[in-house]
């Protein structure tokens, strides 16, 4: 509610701004010149249909298929197509880029000749007209694709409904110009490139080759293909072969040799013929074989014969002469053991030379194979680079590099009708913009403003209650305010003074208020205005003095008295002039009045004396009020010193103008000296305001005294 009495308050300043700027934004509106709007619609080719294969002519297109069209719709609003459009379309020479110069002004043919000079503006040069339409052009260009497809659409506003058509038109074939011609030259750098590299890496392929060929004759290598290397290879494994039969011969050789060397040693010819090697003999085999038939032989004759016998004696001789051949036989192979023995160990020892010279042969050729296979590498890897560049230059020659990255689907065509300026959106938008700036002013204004208006407002701020409210008044042909209850009594002002008369009598019956101090924040809040009318209208009920207790601008008594002997209240407290001399009736009511006096130089030592409080006590005794009219408190310290003496203080607060911590001050002031705060009196306060603004007064202001005949002119 607050915030609305606010706008409220200000609706008529809220209203101007909004009709004024919806005067200036209606005229600024209708002043624009009509702006036209064309689109084209082009399909942007995702892959190019080409022959040549080489993607690496075409980098820039790597990459998903979403940075692609990004890619393509930041190219359509480059600054180097729109150069190229602006220089094909020459917009330097169009009127609507280069407009002539302006006429003079309307008015100029009213005036005397040569009155109204215009100082030609200098005229941009080419270039940085060309410029400028560059980047007109540029940011004017609208890229919107379509989504989900592979269409976008390109529009362009200008005042020129023709150069709105034109402009997407040629920006479209521009663009598959220039990525024709940037294509041609890829191509062309390509090619180069490709010749060069072709005719480097055919020098390379005939050394490699050549380099080949030379070390093949230097090594005598006849065979390809590790063909040498496999015989060397089944020469070892032969050699290792035979050198593990000659080592095992070797061992049994030794150990027939140690059996050999035992059963000599034992010397026993039996041991001799147990030997293995003895055994496995064949010749000791068919000696043995011929012992044998010779004592079967023996056996058959001894049967038959006696010992003298011709076949006894032939037998028994043929079993001696077999035995001494299997003796003989026995000790051959004895004696043939050693000499294996040597020859075995001979032949391991040749074997072994052998496999350590096979081993050397082979690693010489695995250092040849390894450089005979590094030679042929090079020559292959020469050999398949030569290839792929003459390939790829060949390609590159016979390609089809004349497919277009785009082609127009629906050209733009000539507006029949301007797209904007929308002025209604204009003006509304003005209107609400400035309706809310309005409104936004005045609740700022509302929050802070911090003065008092109402006595709601000085229940809650002040947190007293208000003892009164009292308008704006004026005096008739220039009377004082102060005797406004004397000289028009009949009007709202007065009747407000009787109501804090009431208060002020209400307060205190059981012990009726003797002195009554009105104070305030500073000057010019009306508080001796107050202070006198309400003296004026207690008088009418009992017997009242007035004291003027502003000892520094004192002006009750020039006002009420101007006649009078100015003897008051620093000559009464001083003793130098007797009460009747000091106190002055006012001419037409039953008030007394106290001057001040002459202004002392210190008015506080004055007031704070004993001589004051026990002038204060005698006036008491003559009168049942004394209303005592005291200086601000923010200013000085009087009116405190004042609230001692007094029964009750009325604190004047001046409405829409004191800020309350201002008054909130002063009246924390009072009660820290315990001063007896009655109340708050709001005063100049404008009624029919508030009644508008605030909504307060709604029943109790002008409209009640008007129905019971008291709103007067005041």
């Amino acid at each position: 509610m607050r915030y609305w009495r606010a706008v409220n308050r200000n609706k008529w300043r809220i209203a101007a701004l909004v009709a004024a700027v919806a005067l200036l934004a209606t005229q600024y509106a209708f002043s624009l010149q009509p702006v036209y709007r064309a689109t084209a619609t082009m399909l942007v080719e995702q892959t190019r249909q080409k022959v040549v294969s080489t993607d690496e002519l075409f980098a820039a297109i790597s990459g998903s298929t979403r940075d692609y069209f990004m890619t393509q719709f930041e190219i359509l609003k480059s600054r180097d197509l729109a150069e190229k459009l602006v220089k094909r379309m020459k917009l330097a020479q169009h009127s609507g880029f280069n407009p002539p110069a302006p006429p003079p002004p309307w008015y100029a043919s009213l005036l005397p000749e040569g009155l109204v000079t215009r100082k030609a503006a200098p005229k941009p040069s080419t270039e940085a007209l060309e410029q400028g339409i560059i980047d007109g052009i540029a940011g004017g260009i609208s890229v919107q694709p379509v989504r989900n497809t592979q269409l976008v659409r390109l529009s362009f506003e200008s005042h020129d409904p023709e150069l709105a058509a034109s402009v997407p038109n040629m920006l479209v074939s521009v663009y598959i110009t220039a990525d024709l011609e940037a294509r041609t030259e890829a191509t062309r750098r390509a090619m180069s490139f490709l010749t060069e590299q072709s005719a480097t890496l055919k020098t390379k392929l005939g050394q490699a080759e050549q380099a080949l060929q030379e070390f093949r004759e230097r090594e005598k290598i006849i065979d390809a293909k590790n063909v040498s290397l496999s015989g060397a290879s089944r020469q070892l494994d032969e050699l290792t072969t035979a050198l593990v039969d000659a080592r095992r011969k070797r061992a049994d050789a030794e150990a027939v040799q140690a059996q050999v060397n035992a059963a000599v040693q034992s010397k026993s010819a039996e041991a001799l013929e147990t030997l293995t090697v003895v055994q496995r003999n064949s010749q000791v085999q068919r000696a043995k074989e011929a012992e044998a038939e010779a004592e079967r032989r023996l056996n058959e004759a001894s049967k038959r014969y006696g010992a003298e016998h011709p076949r006894m004696v032939s037998a028994t001789v043929e079993l001696k002469t077999a035995q001494e051949a299997l003796r003989r036989q026995i000790n051959a192979v004895v004696q043939s053991v050693p000499k294996d023995l040597e020859a075995a160990r001979a032949s391991e020892a040749a074997i072994e030379r052998a496999l350590g010279q096979s081993k050397t042969d082979i690693q010489g050729y695995n250092r040849k194979e390894f450089q005979l296979a590094a030679l042929e590498r090079e020559v292959q890897t020469s050999r398949q680079l030569y290839d792929l560049f003459l390939q790829r230059s060949k390609e590159t020659n016979i390609g089809d590099m004349q497919s277009t990255i785009a082609r127009m689907i629906d050209p733009a065509l000539v507006p029949d009708g301007p797209a904007g300026p929308n002025k209604r959106s204009i003006v509304m938008t003005a209107v609400l913009s400035a309706l809310l700036f309005a409104v936004a002013m005045a609740l700022l204004l509302e929050r802070l403003d911090n003065t008092v208006k109402t006595s709601h407002a000085v229940e809650q701020r002040l947190e007293m209650p208000a003892v009164g409210v009292l308008q704006s008044a004026k005096g008739d042909g220039g009377a004082p305010l102060e005797r406004l209850f004397l000289d028009a009594n009949q009007n709202s002002f007065c009747e407000a003074i009787r109501t804090i008369r009431s208060g002020v009598l209400l307060s205190g019956l059981d012990s009726p208020q003797k002195t009554v101090l009105l104070t305030s924040s500073v000057p010019e809040e009306g508080k001796t205005t107050v202070a006198a009318n309400l003296a004026f209208a207690l008088s009418q009920v009992k017997k009242t003095l007035l004291v003027d207790a502003d000892m520094r601008r004192p002006k009750i008594g020039r006002i009420l008295n101007p006649d009078a002997d100015q003897l008051g209240l620093s000559e009464l407290v001083a003793g130098v002039a007797p009460m009747e001399k000091c106190i002055h009736a006012i001419p037409g009511s039953s008030l007394h009045l106290l001057p001040s006096g002459k202004v002392p130089p210190n008015p506080l030592e004055l007031l704070s004396s004993h001589s004051f409080a026990a002038t204060v006590e005698k006036l008491k005794q003559e009168y049942e009020v004394i209303v005592i009219d005291s200086p601000p408190v923010q200013l000085v310290s009087d009116a405190l010193v004042l609230a001692q003496v007094a029964t009750a203080v009325l604190y004047v607060v001046k409405a829409d103008e004191t800020p309350y911590p201002l008054a909130r001050q002063g009246l924390k002031r009072l009660r820290r000296a315990n001063a007896p705060v009655l109340g708050v009196i709001l005063n100049q306060i404008d009624l029919d305001k508030a009644d508008r603004y605030y909504g307060e007064y709604s029943g109790h202001g002008s409209r009640n005294y008007k129905k019971y005949d008291y709103y007067g002119k005041g």
